[in-house]
């Protein structure tokens, strides 16, 4: 006999206030024909690992993403709730809300569409592998510290620079304590690798993709349309 699969839970973020997008409500905005927060849903729902998911969106857009699920056909999300002033504070919220059976977590950008069941597993192996993963990729410019009066610092070696992507899946136990003592000692953090390293406990880099983008502004979308269309979607 095979070895159980662990129980996989899902928290797709979607709270974010979209300032950059020009008035455009990003999570909604299609993408290839299909809503940029549904087409992000459907490579969790159709990924057989993934046993929940939980979105986290904006008050005003829960009735919104129901419609949505029920549209197309979302059947692994479990609960649509409201995020909190962070993405800490709204990761927190949906730990909160996740099946008892939870044994690792998979954290990841509702503004990322174009996330793939192939990365969803890749990553999801890396975790299991070593108890924290993320999608990453090289950076392709050469990256430079700023000093305070304007001028270079340091030129950090390309080689060892990453540009941190999601999901990002832990083990859930460890992701938990982590989140509780970070939320009891007031600190807040940007990115769920740094919670998790904040535990002790290192994150391995998974290949992730050039394609899989964040949208962030109008531009994006475009982007996202040109790649699809490379893609033939």
């Amino acid at each position: 006999m095979g070895e159980k699969r662990p129980f996989v839970s899902a928290i797709v973020v979607a709270a974010g206030s979209a300032s950059r997008m020009e008035g455009i409500d990003k999570q909604f905005a299609p993408v290839g024909g299909i809503p940029c927060l549904a087409r992000t849903l459907l490579s969790f729902e159709e990924c057989r690992e993934i046993g929940e998911i939980v979105v986290v969106t904006r008050e005003e857009s829960i009735a919104k993403v129901a419609d949505l699920c029920a549209r197309w056909r979302l059947a692994k999300v479990s609960q649509i709730v409201r995020g909190g002033e962070s993405r800490q504070q709204s990761a927190a919220i949906g730990l909160a809300c996740l099946d008892g059976r939870c044994q690792y977590l998979a954290v990841h950008d509702g503004a990322r569409p174009l996330c793939d069941k192939a990365l969803i597993r890749r990553v999801l192996r890396d975790a299991i592998a070593h108890g924290g993963a993320a999608a990453a990729v090289p950076v392709k410019d050469t990256i430079k510290v700023r000093g305070e009066d304007g001028f270079i610092d340091s030129t950090p070696d390309r080689a060892t620079l990453f540009a941190c992507q999601t999901p990002q899946i832990f083990e859930v136990g460890t992701y938990r304590r982590a989140m509780e003592e970070a939320l009891a000692q007031g600190r807040d953090y940007t990115d769920d690798c740094q919670l998790f390293e904040s535990a002790g406990r290192r994150v391995y880099l998974s290949q992730g993709s050039y394609q899989n983008i964040k949208i962030t502004t109008p531009e994006d979308l475009a982007l996202c349309e040109q790649i699809l269309a490379v893609r033939g979607e």
